[in-house]
Formats: C-alpha cells, sequence, structure tokens
C-alpha cells in the first residue's frame, strides 16, 4: 500500500500532526498512520512525501515509512517557456534590423525623390543601401524569423520605391505592357 502526498500549500507544516489522526482500513484489520517527530520541513519544502505500508512481526499493524521521492526534472512546458523567450528576443531584434534598414532605404529614396537636380550616379549609395537590407531580409527568412512571403513582399517595396524613383527622375523608362 504506497501512496504519494504532493504539499501546494503552506499547510504542509503542519501535516505531520494531521496525519497522525489518519487512519487506513486495510482489508482484515484497520491501521493509524504516524509520522516521527525527526523529520525535518526540508522534506515538506520539496513537495512530494512517498510513503510505504511496513508490516511489523509483532503486532497486525502497518507503520509508514516516510521518505522524500527524488526531485522531479523542469517540467516541459516551463523549457518551452524558457525557449519561447529566448526566440521572442533574438526575433524582436531581428525584426528591428530589418526595419531600420528598410527605413534608412526608403528615408534616402525619399531624399532623392525630392531634389530637383539629381543625377543617375546619386542612385548608387542608395543601391548599396537596398543590397544590405536584402541581405538582412534574406537573413532573416533562412533563420525563420520572417515568413518568405513577408520577406518577398519587403524586398519588392524596397524595389518598387528605387524604380519609382528612377522614372520620377527619367532615369528609368518602363516598357509598355504588350495586350494580347
Amino acid at each position: 500500500m504506497a501512496a504519494t502526498i504532493q504539499c501546494l500549500s503552506s499547510s504542509c507544516l503542519a501535516l505531520p500532526s494531521k496525519l497522525r489522526s489518519l487512519s487506513i482500513s486495510g482489508s482484515s484489520h484497520s491501521s493509524s498512520l504516524s509520522f516521527s517527530a525527526t523529520l525535518s520541513h526540508d522534506f515538506f519544502s520539496k513537495g512530494c512525501l512517498s510513503m510505504n505500508a511496513v508490516q511489523r512481526t509483532m503486532r497486525r499493524s502497518a507503520a509508514v515509512v516516510c521518505e522524500a521521492a527524488p526531485t522531479k526534472k523542469a517540467d516541459s512546458a516551463a523549457k518551452r517557456a524558457r525557449q519561447a523567450e529566448k526566440r521572442r528576443i533574438y526575433n524582436k531584434a531581428r525584426k528591428s534590423e530589418v526595419k531600420t534598414r528598410m527605413k534608412k532605404v526608403l528615408e534616402a529614396l525619399d531624399t532623392l525623390k525630392k531634389k530637383q537636380d539629381a543625377q543617375a550616379e546619386e542612385v548608387l549609395p542608395v543601391e548599396k543601401l537596398i543590397a544590405e537590407a536584402y541581405s538582412i531580409i534574406d537573413k532573416a527568412v533562412k533563420v525563420g524569423t520572417l515568413h518568405r512571403n513577408t520577406g518577398a513582399r519587403r524586398k519588392s517595396r524596397l524595389a518598387r520605391r528605387k524604380k519609382a524613383v528612377e522614372i520620377h527622375h527619367g532615369w528609368y523608362t518602363p516598357t509598355p505592357a504588350a495586350t494580347a
């Protein structure tokens, strides 16, 4: 006859006094449970106790031997929560970097678009910024921070803005779409 008691509140410290009066009815006789006074409160703070019934040879009563069960490993849900928090912080940094790079490119393109006497060579530094932004976006997609469609959409947004600036200044002339 084995039982496991889990202590979930501060009433664990009063558990031995409560169990002294507890009785268990056996198959042919009834016996009472008792705790020794030498039990330390350390066993109760760990949360698990296992109780095993031991038969005495002199009488037909059962004595209970109380021993601390080994502490169980960390709960898998707690581990998942820790992992999710690590990933959240990592992904937050990556997403922030993507947004920062996109913002720099878009600001550079807006500045170039507002400039009246802009030359075609002035788009080269912006193209370098776009290449860096593409690289950061591709890395974020590769490690799973961004969905691939989201990465493609953001890269497309940068390319469209660049093309709009080139069309605005006359550096690029789109060919008319062939109608079928």
